[in-house]
């Protein structure tokens, strides 16, 4: 391990009000280009480009800790390359990094193609170097000492270890009566792993955040609403995120709840939804309804668009 604060001795498996909130996931080095024009095929495109942490997983506890949970915490695996950069920019966002070096891999890094139109929208080349080598040998019951919330990044799903990894957690946390939530992180990775393994494979969540496309690949039904309350059947609490659209709040085979979208003007839709999940947590862990907490997901989310990079600016 590096040189992270890690986890605080205090009671077991805290889940009333107050508790940490432990985030278990992906930390990346996100290289962000904006164009305005269409990529040109074999030549040059302008761009403004930017050298940003990020990683899925960091993200969401970067923004429970902006949005008001005071004890936040994040296990993840970085290269030497970038280990005590990465540190020090979780700190600074007032999360406390348990973060392992990898002796091998590279920190993971992302390119994050953004399109300069009305929309933001993002396109994603990833190379998840350490991040998905996470492994059981990473984990220790003590992480969940004084924990609230556990938060799993849906990237965790996409390899063997980390899907190792992610299975020990979630019994940890279970047997001490901690409650669980998963953002599925990809549509594009859930393709390839496969809907039903991905199903299989949140056994045991108590939350489930996909976005629109997200639940729609894992139900195979084309209205957000319907698939969300069908997911709902599996997993107790899900909660759809729409971008523009809000969100939905599904359990038991039905919608419980549609949360209005915050108006905003996109600049960067990068980490839109894990400024949602990480405001969700906070609010969660406070006490708040799952209609609170995705309101003030929804307000997350639009302050998220309107800047470039996918974290919150940290406090000076």
């Amino acid at each position: 391990m590096s040189g992270g604060t890690g986890a605080s001795s205090g009671e077991e498996g805290a889940s009333g009000p107050g508790g940490a909130l432990l985030v278990v996931g992906d930390v990346v080095t996100d290289v962000v280009a904006r164009h305005r024009e269409p990529l040109a095929a074999g030549t040059d495109t302008a761009a403004v480009i930017r050298t940003l942490p990020g990683g899925a997983g960091a993200n969401v506890a970067c923004w429970a800790a902006r949005t008001g949970c005071a004890d936040v915490r994040l296990l993840g695996r970085v290269g030497a390359d970038a280990a005590q950069w990465h540190e020090r920019e979780l700190a600074a966002a007032g999360v406390r990094p348990r973060l392992v070096v990898d002796p091998e891999a590279a920190t993971g890094t992302v390119i994050c193609l953004v399109d300069g139109g009305a929309a933001a929208e993002r396109t994603f080349l990833t190379d998840s170097g350490a991040a998905l080598r996470l492994e059981p040998d990473d984990w220790s019951d003590a992480l969940l000492d004084g924990v609230a919330r556990l938060h799993l990044s849906g990237y965790l799903l996409f390899s063997g270890p980390s899907r190792a990894l992610a299975a020990v957690a979630v019994a940890s946390a279970r047997a001490r009566g901690v409650p669980v939530s998963l953002d599925p992180a990809s549509a594009g990775f859930l393709a390839a792993l496969g809907v039903d393994r991905f199903l299989a494979l949140v056994e045991g969540v108590d939350v489930l955040l996909p976005s629109r496309d997200e639940a729609c690949l894992l139900t195979g039904l084309p209205d957000p609403a319907d698939a969300a309350a069908k997911l709902s059947l599996q997993v107790p609490l899900v909660v759809a995120k729409a971008g523009a659209d809000g969100a939905l709040i599904a359990r038991a085979g039905e919608i419980l709840a549609r949360i209005p979208a915050v108006p905003a003007t996109p600049r960067d839709t990068t980490g839109a939804g894990d400024a949602f999940t990480g405001a969700f947590l906070a609010a969660s862990v406070a006490g708040a309804t799952p209609e609170e907490a995705a309101a003030r997901g929804c307000r997350a989310g639009a302050r998220a668009v309107e800047q470039v990079g996918a974290r919150p600016p940290t406090r000076a």
